[in-house]
């Protein structure tokens, strides 16, 4: 999702082949604190061969920049002027008039109950999830309003106080709509927090003394989740002077015990990597996937998935069920604020999908997904499904 100062990206560079990617991180052993995997590091960190084990919370050495992570470049000053020119920040009085109709049914939690999952949408891409007897919010954001955006368009759909105690945060990435500072400080410093290459030197600045960063294709452990950091096309920034100074990327987050997995795509373009991310971590339950905030589409494309990538990010996963998120709470773009839902939908349907594994939940809204019976679910049809085959055709190098 993109905040006032976040930009996205054009062109693809010549694309490197998926087979560089470093191999999965085993998970450590874990609590009480997180432990890290060994993992090997990644191309261009210095070290080739042999795998590297990372000691939980402590301080690890990064480069100065995770541009080389980029798929895309930055825009330049030619990009700004055009969407200066086209005035493309926002939707138009048409587009805003769907604010009344946007869903947000806020409920009490349901109670967990073991080998299940939780989810409780909170708006944005705000989640409690309950999973292998922990709550775990993820890139929570309860402010009212964000830098340089309106005020949100709905409340949070969960009130804090209704929260039970917080186990756990995973960060995707650094952009305020993701990292809101006022709602992390109002958790126990000793919370464990997960987040992205880099960005550890942020939370122990306010105090947070649990804190495992990862690379991609690195996993650490906390009680029965394993928590998995994988790639994603963005990008980072909270100031002039950071930009791509931390890394971005989502998580799969797997309940030990019961084989349940998590995918948290945080914010991402369309490309490659969800098929590889369904390879690495097979039998995703729930994909938890972005469907606003994609317009103008020649700003956005490379940073944000439309409702359709969506779609077939999902089937490029080998997820069971999506979950959208990333709209109906705040003014980032110029789509009506209606469209996400219905375009996901229509898509969703498209593809010939079960319609009851689209969980297209309102604000505040929960479902359960009771412990797995003996037999797996059977996989979802591939990307073959559009008729209007894939998206793109983009390869990208993600490493």
């Amino acid at each position: 999702m993109r905040d006032q100062t976040e930009a996205p990206a054009p062109p693809t560079p010549t694309p490197l082949p998926t087979s560089a990617l470093p191999p999965v991180a085993a998970a450590a052993a874990p609590p009480p604190a997180p432990a890290a995997s060994a993992a090997p590091a990644p191309p261009g960190f210095g070290t080739t061969g042999g795998a590297v084990v990372r000691a939980a919370g402590r301080p690890r050495t990064w480069p100065r920049s995770f541009a080389d992570r980029l798929t895309t470049p930055l825009p330049g000053v030619r990009a700004f002027a055009r969407l200066a020119r086209e005035g493309a920040f926002r939707p138009g009085p048409d587009g805003l008039r769907g604010i009344p109709d946007l869903p947000y049914e806020p409920a009490p939690l349901p109670a967990a109950t073991p080998g299940a999952v939780c989810v409780t949408w909170a708006g944005h891409a705000s989640w409690v999830l309950r999973t292998g007897g922990l709550t775990v919010l993820t890139d929570p954001v309860w402010s009212r309003r964000i830098l340089g955006t309106p005020a949100r368009m709905t409340p949070v759909g969960v009130r804090w106080e209704e929260l039970p105690p917080v186990d756990a945060v995973v960060i995707s990435h650094n952009h305020y709509d993701h990292l809101d500072a006022p709602t992390l400080k109002r958790l126990p410093r000793d919370t464990a927090l997960f987040v992205p290459a880099g960005l550890a030197r942020w939370c122990r600045r306010r105090g947070f003394t649990r804190v495992t960063e990862l690379d991609w294709w690195e996993s650490a452990e906390l009680g029965g989740v394993r928590f998995d950091f994988v790639p994603a096309h963005h990008w980072s920034r909270r100031s002039l002077l950071d930009t791509c100074r931390t890394l971005w990327g989502g998580w799969v987050l797997t309940d030990t015990a019961a084989g349940r997995k998590v995918y948290f795509a945080g914010d991402t373009g369309y490309g490659h990597w969800f098929a590889e991310i369904g390879r690495r971590h097979p039998g995703i339950d729930l994909a938890l996937l972005p469907i606003g905030a994609y317009a103008p589409r020649w700003w956005l494309r490379d940073v944000h998935t439309d409702p359709e990538e969506a779609v077939r990010a999902c089937l490029d996963l080998g997820a069971r069920r999506m979950a959208p998120m990333h709209w109906a709470t705040f003014v980032l773009s110029a789509e009506p604020v209606m469209e996400p839902l219905h375009r996901a939908r229509a898509a969703w349907a498209r593809a010939g999908l079960p319609r009851q594994d689209l969980w297209d939940l309102p604000i505040g809204g929960s479902r359960t997904l009771g412990a797995p019976s003996p037999a797996p679910d059977p996989p979802l049809p591939g990307p073959t499904a559009f008729a209007d085959g894939p998206v793109g055709g983009r390869t990208d190098r993600i490493t």
